[in-house]
């Protein structure tokens, strides 16, 4: 009852009352309320309620509130080390200087408070949560700790009062046994419940969680409280079992023994069954006895149907199930818990970690006590995770989680050895290793598929496909990276036996069989799970224990290492049943076995200085080991031969993982180093027989013109033999595991990277095979790497190329490289693709071709090999035995002879051999001691096997097995028709019998059979076997081969000299090719490059030199080299076969000389006709200026490829771009662009843009003026003006309509949306989207229109005035239709209206209507002339903003302003000028007052000060009949300058101070008087400023700040400096329009002179004056008087009477000069950028966009892609370049660091603008390497976008589809 009445009082009075009870020294009463009071609190019950959270916390806080109670507790804590936990994708930062455990990492806070600069560090995406290490000692060094935790902070903390946590040590206990109940009562069997029901609980009890999170938060005082409560033993028992009668808990405490029971690793169905069989494997041998023994037993009937657990039913899906056998059977047993901890982690397993859950266990981890005691129970709960696990549906997750975790824990050494010798780790891990691949075994089929004991994994299974076990093998990785732990590990026999038969699981795993008939119906990816199994399963844990096996005193782990390998492969080959012969067409590339077998050894003797021959198994063992490496190499030969084709892409698939960087040196190399082991101990001639019976060249290998082969076709002849050459080079000239230092290995496969292509330094660290455990502490950014770069490779800074492709910082090799290291040898072994051999090969002939040391096609250079290490010395037997000599022979004779399927790359290889065995001797003493019995054995060839000796030794007849119808065949016949005297038929037949006794004969095969039997026998002691008689071995036969074979004796009479001489003759196609006193002075090392001569140049000088017998044969047979006599040409089909070899060569030369010659046309073509940046490249046509002549224009279409005029019947068109573009309206005022705001004080102001303030200017009229008046007084276009550009292409329009509808017939996918009328120009692929029509010829009449005139400015005046009048006779449409009807509605005139669509179209409505009645004729108006004063421009923005540089510039080029001038033009005639408005009567003319002609509602009219200029003078020119002449557009030129000048005049009296204005309004007045007054700006400003002085208010408004506007004192000079400056905007307009009207040229000019330069091109003035001397002033010319004029429209302005004066002086004001477009200044580093954005708030949803983005233009922080932003359908980036830039956008992705442009309804990437020290991009932010801006790139990027080219420059464009 206590509680309830404790219940009703307010909480923080009772916490406070308990609390003081508490304190007591007796406070068996307050204990008692509280746990009353709690019962009914924390009634689990009522379930998860907000309440029961609320009065915990009071009760905590004891009286006070939460939040200060927090507080308090945090100023106790204690903590030194950081321990903040994030999630997935957080932003953490990793440091390589300062980690000792590679795994460490740093919050983002840790890491910028540290010093690391200089560091190699990186910041990356977590992928797996994980927690900050700062702090740590165990984990990194403390030099990298952050300022805030190099303090030891702990020392000066002081103790915390005993009674501030008094209540948490009472209240928690009860709180977590609360939350413990919840999740045993919410817990169901994942069988019978839907996932869901988990997700509810979770969510449910989210906030409990949470608040036990924000209690680990407050530091390392409540972190001891929680601690000792979690690990309590005695608090568990109390409260596990609920107290008392509770009935709540005793069903739930129920429901939690049950799930325990199914905790164990074997529940206890399983273990009965497997009981018996666990017994018997107590033996050490246990383990791998399992592999063969029980294996067979258990595989049942394939019933599909599984059991409730999901892994009894292993057994019956036709897979083999081991029984368990491990030491400890504890690790089987079901789970007992003895704290929450443990319990909690418990639930926390079951209910597949959720993520808070996750986090409230990492968070305590700061805490030593906590730790310790949660990696035990971590530990103890290890296999049902791993149980848990592979149940799960949601493996991924719940493997990062687990990960997340684990990593904490076993990354410490301290930690993870203390486990290890308390807990078992190993064995556990390793047993559940075991238990988990047990799931998914299946039978071998490799080898004898009926009888085969072997099992593997079976790929196939999720297990392995979505790597499920990747989480325990990176733990076991984890754990093997620390010394102490791997040394347990090797010194334990039984772990190491179990570890080795887990790893023959996948020895032999996914076995291709090749298909020989049909091609395969599905092909399998089972591949990739395969290779990953492999390197993370087996290799990465291999690499892990060799990095502690590198010193002497470990030797002995190697050696057991070695022995288990030993005798588990032993057992393998008797578990396939394995003899001698591999079966056919089985291919494995996964030998893991042999691999670990082969790493240990090369580590023992390279390292350790082990014998070889200790580690090494019998002759016979080792002929076993070799048989599967081997058939792997003849298969990859296989492969690249296609014979394997019909087993689809996935077996080239697999052969380019096995030679893959990140895959090689665990797979391929072990595999070519173990041969190579085989190969220094066997006996070589076996050894090479096997080789060239496994590559299938055997029946090649004749001296016979032709033979039969029967296991190859013909065209795969050729690769098979040149893959065997090929093999044998690399073994014999391979030395990565004999003998080179770590070093030079880095820098062999650095070069050969290289050489195969440029890369870049990420893409190079990449492909170095690294030592692939990323726990062995070997990093690959490690300094040797970087020195190691520079000395072989020279950096090429990124560049930008002009096709827009952008070029990253590329590495390439120095001249010495090619010159002396390139090895094409290494090349062609780490080459995944066969065509970078040839780009190797290419790249090396243009060095030699540059640096002029050979100019043909050269060879694979031969490089001299680093000495073997002793050991490995018998690898040189293999180049010195007979059968190798006899093959070379027989290859060379066959050469020369032109047999069929011999190549360059097969007599390349021969020679390297030959030059290995010249360069490799062996000690002369071994030849000696060779018994002389062997040389009888075989015909034989050879005296003996040195070649140096046998290079001499001349071989006379060979006897060979031939078909019938081969040539030799046809010879012995025609010579037996002519013995037709008996008498030389006894001669000849007797030397014939001769012959025969003397030839030879070979097979390879019997030698190998002979061979292989012979070392059997040796080993079996039993010698008394005879040997197989001889005569067998001559006929020894490939069975079943066709019986019309027969013998045939062939004549050589040549040795391996002659046939090199004579080869050497037929590669330089001239006789006498060498003469023997040139061979003298071939230095082999100038000898090093060139082509085949060369080689065998190099070689004869070897053999002279290092023999005198060599020497003497050489000299005979240079001093008797005459024409060879080959037996007569072989016969002509054999002829054909050589012929259609050459005419193939000769083909493929002839190709590469056209497409080379094809390139370089299109290479110049592209330079003439795109315009790609480059101002010097001229227009093809630049249609706009080419000087006008007397007949009509030609133009050429580039579809029909006809020229002629354009005419009204059939238009011609310019290509165009029309595009809608704020460019323009983006302009600011300053000099200086703005900068992109990162931090939150920073701001970005829009209002003083171009764009802003002409819409400022525009409103402010329209409020009290007539509207049709403002909207002729201003232009609009700045934002969404309308760009028209074109690539100077013309072509009919009706050609133009074809050529669409084929395009949109046209299924293929283009960047471009046909629909919408977008198309590529057919001649030069620019992307345009209208055609422009060209208006027809430009008659005779020209010549009038320039001639100059003169007549008075008052004719002209008159004269123009009247050409306005016409307006009225000039309309086109319906009024006309009468009187001219052909004019009305020919083909031009509707494509000029089709174009004017178009324009319309181009931008949105909000850019046209700026009228008060949307779709007005006078809206029209605007809108028309602003796309001609828009493109105007932009034109002098690309020209730099002045008209200094002259000339035609690149964007002139673009330019089509000429013909957009008719179109419009046309289109504006349709508007008349009210003649009581127009504009040039007021400009022209004083009047006397008009006011009576207001009507009182009608607004008046925009004053004349008020008028933009260039609009009016576009205007004047667009509305005035076309051609006009010049005189005419001179006279309006003039009239303009006049009242510009008047503008700049009051615009600068506006800025003057009352004094000021006072001093020159009385200079003005008395110069008024003198003659040309008004050619003087000092009496014309007096003028302006007496007459705005009668009204007051002009000046008054604003004379309280104009003081702050004049502080410098205004000197004539800088008066007239800035009347010019002013006025110069509209003079460049004038001239530029007059260079398009009139085809002037425009002469460049130094800045300072430009305006008197522009004057007088305009005509104002006529002689060309120094501008020092200039005065504006005296280019006026009135034709009235001047002071009448400027009165009159100063007094427009003051006869506003309800204008406010502020709003007059603002609109007087107007200054035009604006600065060049800029898009944002960004900051240099972008860590500044990304960490400010990645994490702020998007403005419109208040959330943390998931990709957020930055627009350069703007500033603009927005949502990329996200729904939250959506409007309408649109995604926010599109809505924003619509808005911003007219539907330009350019954006950077903050988590990408790429710029997207968006270009209407596309969108492509850019690139990006940031860079890291390599000159390389890191697109998504992959590598974190801190990036630079580039300011080239930036530059570009701005380029493109002022100059509108991204649609030209950037190819690869999509569709965005509103997605962005």
């Amino acid at each position: 009852m206590m509680a309830a009445s404790l219940l009703r009082r307010d909480k923080k009075t009772t916490a406070a009352h308990l609390k003081a009870d508490l304190r007591r020294t007796d406070n068996s009463s307050g204990q008692r309320q509280l746990q009353e009071l709690l019962d009914s609190v924390l009634n689990p019950e009522r379930g998860s309620d907000p309440e029961a959270l609320e009065w915990c916390k009071w009760l905590l806080a004891g009286g006070e509130g939460f939040d200060e109670f927090c507080r308090t507790v945090r100023s106790y804590d204690n903590a030194t080390l950081c321990g903040l936990v994030w999630t997935a994708n957080f932003v953490a930062y990793r440091c390589r200087t300062c980690g000792i455990s590679p795994c460490m990492s740093l919050c983002a806070e840790c890491f910028n408070n540290g010093d690391h600069t200089g560091h190699d560090f990186n910041m990356f995406r977590s992928q797996a949560g994980g927690a900050c290490d700062c702090g740590d000692g165990n984990v990194m060094r403390e030099s990298g700790f952050c300022s805030r935790h190099r303090l030891k902070t702990g020392e000066n903390v002081p103790l915390v009062p005993r009674d501030l946590l008094l209540m948490s040590e009472m209240v928690l206990p009860r709180f977590i046994i609360t939350i413990i109940q919840y999740l045993r009562d919410g817990y169901v069997e994942p069988e019978s419940a839907a996932d869901r029901d988990l997700q509810k609980v979770l969510q449910q009890l989210e906030p409990q969680i949470s608040f036990l999170e924000e209690l680990t938060k407050m530091g390392g005082a409540m972190r001891t409280v929680l601690t000792k409560i979690l690990t309590n033993q005695q608090t568990f028992k109390e409260l596990s079992m609920g107290q008392g009668e509770n009935v709540y808990a005793k069903k739930n405490y129920e429901k939690y023994l049950s799930a325990l029971k199914t905790s164990g690793l074997v529940s206890a169905e399983e273990r009965g069954s497997g009981g018996a069989a666990a017994g018997a494997t107590e033996s050490p041998g246990g383990a791998l006895c399992l592999l063969g023994a029980t294996a067979a037993t258990s595989i049942e009937d394939s019933s599909k149907e599984e059991d409730q657990d999901g892994l009894q039913g292993v057994g019956q899906r036709k897979r083999v199930k081991l029984s368990s056998s491990t030491k400890d059977p504890s690790i089987m047993d079901t789970l007992k818990h003895k704290c929450f901890l443990e319990e909690l982690l418990f639930w926390t397993i079951k209910y597949e970690f959720p993520q808070k859950m996750v986090t409230f266990l990492l968070n305590m981890l700061p805490d030593q006590d906590y730790k310790i005691t949660f990696t035990k129970t971590f530990v103890q709960h290890y296999a049902f995770i791993m149980k848990t696990l592979m149940k799960s549906h949601e493996s991924d997750t719940m493997s990062n989680r687990i990960v997340h975790i684990s990593v904490q824990l076993f990354s410490n050494e301290e930690l993870a050895r203390h486990v290890t010798e308390e807990c078992q780790l190993l064995d556990i891990m390793v047993t559940v290793l075991l238990y988990m691949m047990e799931s998914c075994l299946i039978k071998s089929e490799l080898q004898d598929e009926d009888n085969n004991r072997h099992v593997v994994v079976n790929c196939g299974e999720a297990l392995l496909k979505n790597n499920t076990y990747w989480p325990l093998v990176s733990d076991f990785i984890n754990i093997l990276s620390h010394q102490s732990v791997a040394k347990r590990f090797l010194e334990d026999h039984s772990l190491l036996l179990l570890w080795m038969s887990f790893v023959s699981f996948f020895q032999g795993m996914n076995l291709n069989k090749r298909e020989l008939n049909e091609h395969v119906e599905f092909e399998s990816q089972t591949y990739y799970a395969a290779f990953a199994a492999e390197l993370e399963a087996c290799a990465q844990p291999m690499w892990g224990l060799l990095t502690h096996c590198r010193v002497k005193e470990t030797h002995e782990y190697t050696k057991t290492v070695v022995r288990y390998c030993l005798e588990t492969l032993q057992m393998w080959f008797d578990a396939i049943g394995f003899v001698d012969e591999p079966s056919l067409n089985q291919l494995t590339f996964h030998l893991p076995l042999h691999r670990y077998y082969a790493m240990f050894l090369s580590k023992g003797v390279k390292c350790q200085g082990l014998d070889l021959d200790s580690l090494l198994p019998d002759q016979e063992m080792l002929m076993k080991i070799m048989v599967h490496p081997l058939q792997i190499q003849a298969s990859l030969s296989e492969i690249h031969s296609n014979m394997w084709v019909r087993n689809g892409l996935q077996i080239k698939g697999q052969a380019m993982t096995y030679v893959q960087s990140h895959f090689c040196n665990s797979m391929i190399d072990p595999d070519i180093y173990l041969l190579q082991v085989c190969a220094s101990r066997l006996d070589p001639d076996y050894f090479i027989s096997s080789v060239f019976e496994r590559f299938k060249v055997v029946d090649l290998l004749t001296m016979a013109s032709q033979h039969q082969n029967t296991v190859l076709d013909s065209e795969q002849e050729r690769p098979m033999l040149e893959g065997a050459l090929t093999f044998l080079v690399i073994l014999t000239s391979l030395r990565i595991h004999l003998g080179m230092s770590d070093d030079e290995i880095l820098r062999a496969e650095m070069v050969s990277q290289l050489c195969m292509n440029d890369r870049t330094h990420s893409s190079l660290l990449d492909l170095i095979p690294e030592n692939p455990n990323p726990k062995s502490g070997v990093v690959p950014g490690s300094c040797s790497f970087e020195e190691m770069l520079s000395g072989v490779a020279d950096f090429k800074a990124p560049v930008f190329e002009p096709g827009g492709s952008m070029q990253q910082g590329m590495y390439t090799p120095k001249a010495e490289v090619w010159e002396k290291e390139f090895d094409p040898i290494m090349v062609i072994l780490r080459t995944v693709y066969r065509r970078d051999v040839q780009s190797a090969m290419d790249r090396y002939a243009a060095f030699l071709k540059q640096s002029g040391v050979h100019t043909g096609n050269p060879w694979p250079p031969y490089k001299e090999r680093t000495p073997l290490h002793p050991c490995y010395r018998g690898l040189v037997r293999l180049l010195h035995c007979k059968t190798l000599h006899i093959v070379i022979f027989t290859l060379l004779y066959k050469i020369w002879m032109d047999h069929q399927n011999m190549s360059e790359h097969v007599l390349c290889m021969v020679l390297y051999l030959i030059e290995l065995g010249l360069d490799n001797q062996i000690q002369e003493d071994k030849v000696e001691e060779e018994p002389c019995i062997e040389e009888h054995c075989h015909d034989s060839w050879f005296p003996g096997t040195s070649l140096l000796s046998n290079l001499h030794h001349v071989i006379n007849y060979v006897r060979v097995r031939v078909p019938e119808t081969a040539p030799e065949v046809e010879r012995k016949r025609e010579r037996e028709r002519e013995r037709e005297t008996p008498a030389s038929t006894s001669t000849e037949s007797s030397t014939f019998g001769q012959n025969l006794r003397e030839a030879q004969v070979f097979s390879l095969v019997a030698e190998r059979r002979r061979k292989f039997q012979e070392i059997i026998n040796r080993s079996n002691h039993e010698a008394s076997q005879a040997v197989r008689p001889k005569s067998s071995s001559s006929r020894w036969l490939p069975p079943g081969s066709p019986p019309q074979l027969v013998t045939e004796i062939l004549e050589i009479r040549e040795s391996m000299l002659s046939l090199l001489v004579k080869v050497h003759q037929k590669l330089s196609a001239k006789q006498n090719s060498l003469s023997f006193s040139r061979l003298s002075e071939v230095d082999p090392a100038q000898h090093s490059h060139g082509d085949g001569i060369t080689a065998i140049e190099r070689i004869l000088a070897k053999a002279v030199a290092r023999s005198r017998h060599s020497k003497r044969c050489l000299q005979d047979i240079c001093g008797k080299v005459c024409p060879p006599i080959p037996p007569k040409k072989n016969s002509p089909g054999d002829k054909k076969s050589m012929d259609k070899e050459e005419r193939r060569q000769r083909a493929r030369e002839r190709q590469q000389k056209l497409l080379a010659e094809f390139a370089s046309r299109q290479k110049s073509f592209m330079e003439t006709a795109m315009d790609v940046e480059s101002p010097e490249a001229d227009a093809v046509m630049d249609v706009g200026s080419s000087e006008p002549l007397d007949s009509e224009v030609l133009y050429d279409c580039v579809i029909c490829g006809q020229s002629g005029p354009s005419t009204e019947d059939r238009p011609t068109g310019l290509v165009v771009l029309l595009q809608a573009s704020s460019v323009l309206g983006h302009r600011c005022r300053s000099e200086t662009p703005k900068c992109l705001p990162t931090t939150d004080e920073e701001h970005i102001y829009p209002e003083d843009t171009c764009g802003a303030a002409h819409d400022v200017r525009l409103s402010v009229m329209q409020r009290y003026f007539k509207d049709s008046s403002c909207l002729q007084s201003v232009s609009i276009g700045w934002d969404g003006g309308v760009y028209v550009q074109t690539c100077g292409h013309t072509l009919h329009i009706d050609c133009h309509k074809s050529y669409m509808e084929s395009l949109r017939n046209d299924q293929v996918l283009q960047g471009f949306s046909v629909d919408k009328g977008e198309f590529t120009c057919p001649l030069c692929r620019q992307f345009a989207n209208s055609v422009l029509p060209c208006r027809p010829g430009r008659g005779t009449e020209t010549g009038i229109w320039h001639a100059p005139s003169n007549k008075s400015m008052a004719t002209l005046v008159k004269e123009v005035e009247d050409l306005q009048e016409q307006l009225g006779i000039f309309p086109v449409r319906a009024s006309v239709k009468q009187r001219d009807p052909i004019l009305a509605e020919s083909n031009l005139s509707k494509e000029m209206e089709s174009v004017i669509k178009d324009i319309k179209n181009t931008t949105q409505k909000k850019y046209m209507d700026y009228g008060k009645n949307p779709g007005s004729p006078d809206n029209d108006f605007l809108f028309m002339y602003s796309v001609a004063r828009t493109n105007l421009e932009l034109e002098l923005v690309h020209r730099g903003g002045n008209l200094c540089s002259g000339g035609a510039s690149a964007a002139a080029k673009r330019s089509c302003l000429n013909q957009l001038f008719h179109v419009l033009a046309m289109h504006m005639r349709l508007y008349s000028i009210d003649s009581a408005y127009n504009p040039w009567t007021r400009l022209t003319q004083t009047t006397q007052s008009r006011e009576p002609e207001f009507c009182d509602d009608e607004r008046p009219e925009v004053p004349m000060l008020f008028r933009d200029v260039p609009s009016l003078l576009i205007i004047f020119i667009l509305t005035m009949p076309q051609p006009l002449r010049r005189e005419h557009f001179t006279c309006v030129v003039k009239v303009l300058y006049s009242l510009q000048y008047t503008q700049a005049l009051v615009a600068l009296s506006i800025r003057f101070s009352r004094e000021e204005r006072r001093a020159w309004s009385h200079t003005g007045v008395a110069k008024k008087n003198t003659p040309n007054s008004n050619k003087s700006w000092e009496s014309l400003l007096g003028h302006v400023i007496s007459e705005l002085t009668k009204t007051k208010d002009v000046y008054d408004s604003n004379s309280e700040d104009s003081s702050v506007l004049s502080s410098s004192v205004w000197s004539p000079q800088s008066i007239e400096f800035s009347l010019q400056q002013i006025c110069l905007p509209f003079l460049r307009l004038s001239c530029l329009l007059q260079h398009h009207l009139y085809g002037d040229s425009l002469p460049g000019c130094p800045v300072d002179e430009e305006f008197s330069l522009l004057t007088g091109c305009l005509g104002l003035h006529a002689s060309v004056q120094s501008t020092g001397s200039m005065s504006s002033a005296s280019c006026l010319e009135w034709n009235v008087n001047a002071f009448d004029l400027i009165s009159q429209w100063c007094s427009e302005v003051f006869s506003l009477a309800d204008t406010p004066a502020q709003q007059s002086v603002s609109l007087l004001a107007q200054d035009p000069q604006w600065t060049a477009p800029r898009l944002l200044q960004l900051p240099d580093n972008y860590n500044t950028i990304f960490q400010y954005y990645h994490r702020k708030f998007c403005t419109s949803c208040n959330k943390t966009p998931k990709d957020p983005a930055l627009c350069l233009v703007c500033g603009a922080f927005v949502c990329l892609k996200g729904h939250c932003c959506k409007q309408q359908g649109i995604c926010e980036c599109v809505l924003h370049s619509q808005h911003c830039g007219a539907a330009t956008g350019i954006f950077l992705l903050i988590n990408a660091s790429v710029i997207i442009i968006i270009r209407g309804h596309r969108f492509c990437l850019w690139g990006s603008v940031y860079l890291d020290a390599h000159g390389e991009e890191d697109r998504d932010l992959r590598r974190g390497k801190p990036l630079y801006l580039c300011e080239e790139r930036y530059r570009v990027l701005e380029q493109q976008w002022v100059s509108h080219t991204f649609d030209h420059i950037n190819k690869r464009w999509g569709p965005h589809y509103n997605g962005l």
